[in-house]
């Protein structure tokens, strides 16, 4: 009888396997259609985001899917057109917006503080922020915990000189905490559930500082020439979303094999990180200016941008 592998190995070998980016490789960059003559709708999706749920589901088998490890990437492919819309958190529109890359925000979700944090080993001494002035702190560059570390340091009294940063994408950034080779890791979910085990602990996370919404952005050319089926696909995505938000535990089973990680390890992070889908606002617009600000503040970014601008409220009814 087969021997069942360790469950470090299960976790590690999820975390390896969640890591691999299909840049183009799920479908063609050309948005050919299905054998009629209106173009598929290209949607850029990252796994765990909303959008896998509806992935999984096959709620929309006409649509070309290309998966991306972090929000970052996924913006790139916008800058090359080779997606129409996709879904990224607070800080890649920013920093997508200081590169010039093309593209409008059409909708969000509800809040998810809970979802992105601060993480330690257990037998560290480290037990505040605070106590990580002079340490190395791993995270992906222009993430959505870009924007979370900025605020937790201006909440501590400190500034990006008095910790050593080190840019790391998800999969460099697992093994480099587990080894010993950074002092903390500020990452998002799954990445973070996957992560979370005897002798890991939370230092912090982004309650009370930083929002981590979820944002949809669309190419201007698709909104130009495929707006009704745009509208469709977010009518189809709200819809998915709510069953899931109804219906948790057959979300998680949905979703595992989409994700290729355990279902405890799913519905734990769904349960923190799984929210409504709401309309940009001009409040929306304020919120996500001011991190566009702080990083222009800070140098993180070239110049000031116009986040506000990206805003397109076009979709409302969709969300509301």
């Amino acid at each position: 009888m087969r021997t069942p592998a360790p469950r470090r190995f299960r976790v590690t070998a999820a975390l390896a396997t969640l890591t691999l980016v299909a840049v183009g490789a799920l479908t063609g960059c050309g948005g050919e259609s299905a054998g009629g003559d209106t173009p598929r709708l290209r949607i850029g999706y990252q796994r765990f985001g909303g959008l896998s749920l509806v992935k999984a589901r096959a709620e929309a088998p006409d649509a070309e899917w290309s998966l991306f490890e972090s929000g970052p990437a996924l913006t790139e492919a916008l800058k090359a057109g080779s997606i129409d819309i996709g879904q990224t958190g607070e800080a890649p529109p920013i920093f997508a917006a200081a590169g010039r890359i093309p593209f409008q925000i059409i909708g969000t979700s509800e809040p998810i503080p809970q979802g992105e944090a601060v993480l330690v080993k257990e037998d560290s001494g480290l037990r505040t922020f605070a106590d990580l002035k002079g340490r190395t702190v791993a995270l992906n560059k222009g993430s959505n915990v870009h924007w979370l570390l900025v605020r937790l340091l201006a909440a501590n009294n400190l500034t990006l000189q008095d910790i050593n940063v080190k840019y790391l994408k998800p999969a460099e950034g697992r093994p480099a905490f587990d080894n010993g080779q950074v002092d903390a890791w500020v990452i998002w979910d799954p990445y973070f559930a996957l992560a979370e085990r005897p002798g890991v602990r939370i230092l912090a996370d982004a309650t009370g500082l930083a929002s981590n919404r979820e944002y949809v952005l669309a190419h201007p050319d698709a909104l130009a020439q495929k707006s009704e089926q745009i509208e469709a696909f977010l009518r189809t995505y709200r819809t998915v979303t709510d069953w899931g938000i109804a219906n948790p535990a057959e979300r998680a089973a949905v979703l595992a094999p989409e994700l290729k990680i355990p279902e405890d390890v799913t519905s734990r992070a769904l349960a923190r990180s799984a929210r409504a889908l709401a309309p940009v606002t001009p409040a929306v617009g304020d919120e996500l200016q001011a991190i566009a600000d702080g990083f222009a503040t800070l140098d993180l970014i070239p110049e000031p941008v116009d986040i506000r601008g990206r805003i397109d409220d076009r979709f409302t009814k969709v969300f509301q």
